[in-house]
Order: C-alpha cells, then sequence, then structure tokens
C-alpha cells in the first residue's frame, strides 16, 4: 500500500493520510445537505412534485458519486482530491434549467451524462486541454466570480434576507422573521469559524445552526440519527428516461454549459490541490489525464445515479494543509461518505436557514478570483463585468456566460487585438448570437 501510494516519496505516513482524508471529509460533507436541498427545489413554495427530485434519493446519490469519484481519483490518480457533485453546477441545474427553462429533472439528468462522457472522450483524445487554453483566463475568472455572486444571491433568497419587490425588483426582506435571524446567526457562526481557519468551519457552522433551530423550536427534532440507506429508485437510470429530449438547441446551450464550468472548475482546482501539496513537477502536473478522466467519469456515475455534475472540490486543500500527500487520503474521504449513507434522518433538520449560510459562505470563497481579472483594461472589463452581473440577475449561468462569449470577440477586434483571439471563440460567439435570436 505505502508503495503504490508513493508515501515515502510523498514524505507522508498512513496517520497523515487519515487526519487529511477526514479533514477534507468534514471541510464539504455540507454537499450531503446542500444538494437535496437544491435539486428538490425545497425553497420554491407551490411547485408541482413531479418537477422536485426526491430529497432522500438525491442525498444517497450525492453520497455515493462522492465516495465513488472520491475513490477512482485516489486510486487512479493517486491525487488527495476529493468529489462531489459541485455548487453552482447544482444551482444551474436546479434554477436555470429545470425551474427557469422547464426542462423537466430527468431530461436535465440526460444532460449531465452526456457532458461526462462527452469530457471523457475529450479528455482521452487530449481535446480538452486544447478548449480550455483557447478561453482566455480573464473569462474563466469571471465566470467563476458570477457563479459566485449566483449562489450568494440564491443563499439570500432562500434565507428572507433579499425578497421581491415590484417597485425595485428585490428589496431587504424582514429580519425579525425567526428563521431569517436563524440564517443570520448561522452566517455569523460560519464567519467566525472561517476567519479562525476551523477546519470543517462550513460544515460545523451548519451543526450550530441546526442545533440552535431546534433548540428554539424553528426546526422540528428528528427522530433518530441512524437509519437504513434511503432507496435510490426515484432517480437511479432516470438519466436514461428522456434520452431522446436532448436534442434541442436548450439542451445543448445546456450541456455546453455543464461542459464548461467543470472543465474550468476541475482544471483549476487540480492545479490548486496540486501545488499546495508539492505534486506539480516542472509546472506541470503527473497524471494529469488520469486525473481529468477520473473527474470526468465521476460525472457520468452521478448522472446515472441521480445527481448533477461532480467534480473535484478545492475543499482539498484542507485535507492537504493537515497532511495529506497522497491518494490514500482520498480512499478514507470516500469510505467516510459511504458512512455518511446512514444519517439520511438528519436531512429534516437541514432546512433553507441551514443552507443559505453554506450558500454565502462559498460565494464568498467563489468570488475571489475578482482580483484577477484585467480589470484597467477596458476591453476585458466589458465583458468580464457583464459575465459576472448577468449571471445573478438573471438567474442563470448560462445566460451569463454566453452575454460575456459575445461581447469578448466585439471589443478585441475594435481594440485591435483580433489576433489574440482563438478560432473556438469565433465558433463559441456565433452559437451564442444564434442562441439568443431564436430560443430566447
Amino acid at each position: 500500500m505505502k508503495k503504490y501510494f508513493q508515501f515515502d516519496e510523498l514524505g507522508t505516513t498512513y496517520k497523515r493520510e487519515i487526519i487529511g482524508g477526514l479533514t477534507t471529509f468534514l471541510s464539504m460533507a455540507y454537499i450531503l445537505f446542500v444538494n437535496p436541498s437544491i435539486l428538490s427545489l425545497s425553497d420554491v413554495p407551490d411547485l408541482p412534485s413531479e418537477l422536485r427530485m426526491d430529497a432522500n434519493a438525491v442525498f444517497v446519490a450525492t453520497a455515493l458519486a462522492a465516495a465513488i469519484g472520491t475513490l477512482i481519483m485516489g486510486i487512479v490518480a493517486k491525487y488527495p482530491v476529493a468529489l462531489a457533485p459541485g455548487m453552482g453546477l447544482n444551482a444551474f441545474f436546479a434554477y436555470s434549467v429545470v425551474l427557469g427553462m422547464g426542462i423537466s429533472w430527468q431530461t436535465a439528468l440526460s444532460g449531465v451524462l452526456v457532458s461526462g462522457i462527452f469530457l471523457v472522450l475529450l479528455t482521452l483524445t487530449r481535446i480538452r486541454e486544447k478548449i480550455i487554453d483557447a478561453i482566455p483566463q480573464n473569462l474563466k475568472l469571471a465566470v467563476g466570480a458570477g457563479i459566485g455572486l449566483f449562489i450568494t444571491f440564491i443563499g439570500f433568497k432562500n434565507a428572507g434576507i433579499v425578497i421581491a419587490d415590484p417597485a425595485t425588483l428585490v428589496a431587504l426582506g424582514d429580519l425579525s422573521n425567526g428563521n431569517t435571524l436563524l440564517t443570520i446567526f448561522g452566517l455569523v457562526i460560519t464567519v467566525i469559524l472561517m476567519v479562525r481557519k476551523v477546519n470543517g468551519a462550513v460544515f460545523i457552522g451548519m451543526v450550530i445552526t441546526a442545533i440552535i433551530g431546534m433548540i428554539v423550536n424553528l426546526i422540528e427534532v428528528p427522530d433518530k440519527v441512524v437509519s437504513s440507506v434511503p432507496s435510490l429508485a426515484p432517480t437511479f437510470g432516470a438519466a436514461f428516461a428522456n434520452f431522446g429530449d436532448i436534442f434541442t438547441m436548450d439542451m445543448l446551450i445546456v450541456i455546453l454549459t455543464l461542459m464548461f464550468v467543470d472543465f474550468f472548475d476541475t482544471a483549476g482546482t487540480l492545479v490548486g490541490v496540486a501545488n499546495q501539496a508539492g505534486i506539480m513537477k516542472n509546472n506541470k502536473l503527473p497524471r494529469a489525464g488520469r486525473a481529468l478522466v477520473s473527474d470526468s467519469t465521476g460525472t457520468v456515475i452521478g448522472a446515472i445515479l441521480g445527481t448533477s455534475s461532480t467534480t473535484s472540490y478545492v475543499e482539498s486543500t484542507a485535507g492537504v494543509a493537515a497532511g495529506a500527500r497522497s491518494g490514500f487520503a482520498s480512499v478514507v474521504t470516500a469510505v467516510f461518505f459511504l458512512l455518511a449513507l446512514f444519517f439520511s434522518p438528519l436531512l429534516g433538520v437541514v432546512t433553507p436557514a441551514v443552507t443559505s449560510p453554506a450558500l454565502i459562505i462559498v460565494g464568498v470563497l467563489m468570488v475571489a478570483t475578482l482580483g484577477d481579472i484585467e480589470w484597467k483594461k477596458f476591453e476585458i472589463a466589458v465583458p468580464a463585468f457583464l459575465t459576472i452581473l448577468t449571471m445573478p440577475l438573471t438567474s442563470s449561468i448560462a445566460t451569463g456566460i454566453a452575454i460575456g462569449f459575445i461581447f469578448y470577440p466585439i471589443t478585441m477586434i475594435v481594440k485591435g487585438r483580433a489576433k489574440e483571439i482563438h478560432p473556438i471563440m469565433y465558433g463559441l460567439f456565433i452559437i451564442f448570437i444564434l442562441y439568443f435570436i431564436f430560443l430566447v
């Protein structure tokens, strides 16, 4: 075991890997409860039941997708990187595709499955790296920041901190409302934990918020904590049910968006974790192909199980900081995700008031990329700004990407920098123009 995971070469031990794997799990365990809440659209009232995914089944799919994806990453790529359904991608799935575009969640899962298959093929043929290189860095950064603002807005809305207003579109909500106050309390606690650099701060913040909610009778106390694993039947294989419905321009845009976000989310995470772990060699990722295939395979498996795109988690850096250096840490993290399957009764205590602080904090972390955008160059600032702003304002990640990718060639050509634009960007420019003309 030590030889396979290169313990001696990496200067690590079983103790360090186990602690690192546990730390990574605690840092991202919130997804077990946030993902079912988002995909079931639990915060949207008066929604027909057929539009909601079964929260218990999504919980199981989330845990299994995370466990299997992380296990593959650890054993095949030997990276201390954990996988799970991605934040931002799940919001796009639920709020933009299902709620906004009116596409059934079964068809949306088909889109996730196809995007995962394409990512596997693109990685195996090394086209994935070429496409990643074709997208300008500033737009990659803008997309990440825009998704962060979108997730934060969802958190504010779910908590009642921001509400609809006929005069101003949005306004400050009733801060004396019990659930809103509980969200604010949870946010303050989580911020304090984050500032103090407590491992698993987001997860611990959710636990404390849920406990306080039960004490003040805002959350019902569960009858039990541990139970048998819920049925996966409501979501398992649903990606194949409406597979024929993916051959539309709407679904093409959905699939491209899923692929785009997963592209750069994964690449950025792998580079960041590898740098921190000292795995990078000559500024290159060793076993990069294996890592990317592991990530894409996770998306395929997750879609079949019944969840949105599975991707590498930046929270893995917490595990690295705690000592993780090899793929064995990922194996440890995967085991904890499997054990989590028996704690489904806790889903009932994870209300929007409990998940909203997590959404807001994740949004804060994602907008950190804003500082790296070249704002002083107007030809860059315009498409970047429009990409970021239109995501929360239109409640659509795809729309934000489309507008940014349309304006980028225009501003660059006018500036006399046409030669810097990759041909792939012109192709995307045409696709998104046609999207707005015929579908929006």
